[in-house]
Order: C-alpha cells, then structure tokens, then sequence
C-alpha cells in the first residue's frame, strides 16, 4: 500500500482487516453559482487546480497565508480520496499596481515602490527584491507544513506567452490599443460580471467621475500591457517597451499548464472583483470556453477582532510570531481552526489553544513510536475506533472543507491513544502510528512532511528551561496529592507569570509558551 503521506490506495487497516472506503463525493462552495456543489472532474482522476500566489515585494502575512492553506486543504482532500492532482500557485513578480480594487488598477508597481521603501534600501535593484522576498515566501511556505505546487510560474519568465495572448484579444476584437496600453474591451465580453456582480453598468456607475485614462473607450476597460519605458522591468512588445497588467499572468500560465478550462481556481475574497473577474473575461475571450468550473474563495483574516494593519500593531507575518515564541504547526492548526467561507479571528486564545493541541499530537507520536520498540504483544484495543475517527474527518473535509469538524475529530483521536499511552501493545501502535499518519496526510498538523531547508527562527528572549518546568509540574502533582492546594496553586501562578501555561486533563499535565500577540 502507498504511504498515506501521499494519498495512495484509499484504504486502511484496523485490527488486521483490510477495509475499503466508501465512495465520497468533494464538495465545496462555488463562488459563480452560490452554492455548494461537487467538484466536477474533466478528467476522471485527475484534478487540475490554480490558486493564485502572492506578489512578492514584502513579507507574506498570515491571512495570505489562511488563503493558501485552504488550497493546501484541498489537494489533500483530493489526494485522501485517491485523486491525483496537477497544482499550479504563481509567483507575481511584476505588474501588480499599488491601486489594485479597479479593474484597471492604476499608481505605482508594487515591486518598484518596495525597492523605495525603507526595507528595499538593502537591495541593488528590483530583481534582487524579488528573489529575496520569493526566498522568504518559500521558507514561510515550507514551515507552515504546504504541500508544494507541480508547478510554480513566474510572471516574468512567461512575458512571451502574455504578449502573444494579448496581440491575439487586439486581433480578435477584445482589445485595442491606446498611446498608453492595450486595453481590454469589457463591452466586448458579454459574460463580464458574472462571477463577482459586478457588471458593465454597474462599472459605468461606479467609475464615471473617476477618469484614469482618457484614451480608453471605458474607464472600466483594463491594462493587457503598459507602455512605459521608465518601468524598473520592461520588455519590448509589438506596442513598444512596457509591462504586462496584473490579470494577464494568470490566465496564460494557468492555461499553459493546464489547459484551456480548469477543475478548479482558488484565491482570497478580495481576488474575485477585480483579478479573477478579468481572468475569466480574458481567457475566456481567448478560448471560447469556461475558464474554471468551480471558484472557490477565502474570507478575510481578522487579528483580536480588528482588520490586520501595520499602523495598528496587529500586522503578523509567519516569522513574527515565531520570534514570538509560536510553533510554526500551531499557526497551521490556528488558521484551520476555522471553516474557510467565514471570516476567521485570529486571537492570543486561539494561538495558545493550538500549540495546546499541537502538544498532544506531538506526545501521542512519542508515545507510539515508544510502543513500537518496545511495546508488548496484545490485541490492538484503538484500531476500531481509530479508523471510524479517521472515516469522520475525511467526510467533514469532504464537506466543504469543514475543518472545524475535521479538527475535534483528530483529537478525538488523542484521547484515544492517550488513553492507552502507558500499555500499548504493538498492534495499538501499529493502528496509532496509521491514524497520525493519515491525519498528518490529512490535515498537516502532527509533524512536518519535509526538511524544511532553512534556518529555524529562534524566539526573541530567554530560553525556556523545559526540565525545570516538567519538575515543577511533577511537584506541583505531588503537592496535589498531598492535598497541599496552596502550594500547587503558587507553582501554577509563577509560570504563568514567566509566560508558562499549564493544562490538565485526564491524561496529565502539559505546559505551553503563552503567545503575545
């Protein structure tokens, strides 16, 4: 059988048995049709899945971060049921503007007004601020426990496909060509609007006294390719020196690695009007064909019940909080925590309650591996149960990816092997070690998959003594025993001063580091 770390042959033993799983269909919220509905596959099998990727000119904060992590969810769902799955997450290295919320954005490129910045005074130019940022990305990525992409495109490395796509729409009638760029007609794609509402009339309405460009036919016509020879990156088309628009990378590196329509696309909320609305105009205007089947999106990321922002010092990136001392797993867990067509509340709580529940996968894996050295022989008493736990969290995440379920469901799991950590026989081990696998397969949340290649973060501050904190827990026990409360309550009230959170339950007691958000 294939290790479950990669989906495999869909099914499990339990005590023995060889037991198939029962056929399940993937359901998720479509954006176009307002409702949940089944993914379709074009190809029996085979899911071909775009998720839109960051524009590299900072850091990626951790509500990018929650929109990603919902596509990471799906390839492993997809994966859970036996499919195969050709993923493709673009890297924007040029032609996102400052101004994105139009569908013609307009100000400055996002990468050449971060090489101006304070932080881009380290960088000789704008290439070298690309490749560090990407870097960092990737590392953050890995980290974060993401599947990696089959593919992961550049915008700069596909300027010949975004050129010729664009001389086509010109030729075709979609587009045309001004003193300042070549522009899409929105006039000429009847279907415009149709994803996000936002429809031609309502386009005129919004924009009439807003006038970014008098050359245009519309104001809501949006940018194939900007001329401008003073761009930090430019390239030399058939309409002079310039740079392509936003929306074009994606339609053509999404059609180039798979195909004219797609299974499925995925983004944050904010993508659907203006970027994804002008994808599917332009590249169904190229083809004559559904450019995705299903469109899938993430609400907004809240910290402690306000909008993230650099101004009110709630702004987090991956590395922030782990110099804060967090578990990268744990930020995994905490942005699962809820179901990705709501908005989610990143809090202090929410942090500690994961690296809480990260703990006990990360002892039931010790404990498991313990039994199966030296273990000793005896029926497998969890495997049942297990396995039914198991069935439950892959039918949750097939529910529109219902983490909130998936989640309870895996710790159910913990407090079975916990249950048994003291005398597990080889066989229970065998079943343990099959359900962390299939969760981790699953979910991410046990261990990493891979060697991150990277430097860990260390936590800004003193070190954390963990032998004095296991003593003090293990008097504090005693102290309880002996029915010395006082005692134990002081021990209790000292460590949560030192930043130290004690958690007890029929398992025993466990200790966090409390995050400080």
């Amino acid at each position: 059988m294939e290790s479950p770390e990669r989906g495999g042959d869909p099914t499990f033993t339990v005590t023995g048995k060889l037991h198939q799983m029962s056929e399940r269909t993937f359901r998720l919220y479509d954006t176009m049709t307002r409702q949940v509905k089944p993914i379709e596959l074009a190809e029996p099998g085979l899911l071909r899945f775009y998720s839109c990727g960051p524009t590299v000119y900072s850091y990626a904060h951790i509500g990018n971060f929650r929109t990603f992590l919902t596509a990471d969810l799906v390839i492993r769902t997809a994966e859970a049921l036996g499919w195969t799955v050709k993923y493709v997450s673009n890297i924007t290295d040029v032609g996102h503007l400052t101004q994105d919320n139009l569908a013609d954005a307009s100000g400055e490129d996002k990468m050449a007004s971060a090489l101006k910045s304070k932080e881009g005074e380290q960088f000789n130019n704008v290439w070298e601020l690309a490749e560090f940022y990407e870097d960092a990305f990737l590392e953050d990525w890995a980290r974060l426990n993401l599947r990696e992409p089959s593919v992961r495109p550049r915008a700069t490395q596909h300027m010949r496909e975004q050129i010729v796509a664009a001389e086509q729409l010109v030729k075709e009638g979609y587009a045309y060509e001004t003193p300042t760029g070549v522009y899409f007609s929105v006039d000429s794609f009847k279907g415009y609007g149709k994803l996000s509402g936002n429809t031609q009339e309502n386009l005129r309405k919004a924009v009439r006294e807003v006038v970014l460009d008098d050359n245009k036919k519309e104001q809501a016509d949006f940018a194939l390719w900007k001329k401008d020879d003073k761009h930090l990156m430019q390239w030399y088309s058939p309409f002079g020196w310039g740079f392509p628009g936003w929306h074009l990378e994606c339609s053509v590196m999404a059609r180039m690695y798979l195909g004219d329509t797609l299974d499925l696309h995925a983004g944050g909320e904010d993508l659907i009007f203006p970027h994804h609305e002008c994808e599917i105009a332009q590249s169904e205007a190229l083809t004559g064909k559904p450019f995705s089947n299903h469109w899938i999106h993430t609400r907004f990321l809240q910290v402690n019940g306000e909008k993230m922002s650099k101004s009110t010092g709630n702004y987090y990136t991956v590395r922030s909080l782990l110099e804060k001392g967090a578990d990268p797993l744990a930020i995994r867990y905490a942005l699962i925590s809820g179901i990705y067509t709501k908005p989610l509340n990143f809090t202090d709580q929410s942090l500690s309650d994961a690296m809480g529940n990260l703990d006990r996968f990360k002892r039931c894996d010790a404990a498991v591996e313990a039994a199966l050295e030296n273990g000793g022989e005896g029926p497998d008493v969890i495997g049942a149960a297990l396995g039914d736990l198991y069935d439950q969290a892959l039918d949750a995440m097939t529910n529109d990816l219902n983490t909130s379920v998936a989640l309870a469901k895996a710790l159910e799991g913990t407090r079975v092997i916990l249950r048994e950590s003291e005398s597990l026989s080889k066989e229970s081990a065998k079943s343990g070690k099959l359900y962390l696998d299939r969760i981790n397969a699953l979910l991410g949340i046990v261990r990493q998959e891979r060697d991150l290649g990277c430097d860990p973060i260390e936590a800004a501050g003193p070190k954390v003594d963990e032998a004095r904190i296991q003593n003090l827990i293990e008097e504090r026990t005693a102290a309880k025993k002996s029915k010395d409360f006082a005692r134990a309550d002081q021990i209790r009230k000292d460590l949560e001063v030192e930043g130290i959170e004690l958690r007890d339950s029929i398992e025993g007691t466990t200790w966090v580091v409390k995050s400080a958000l």
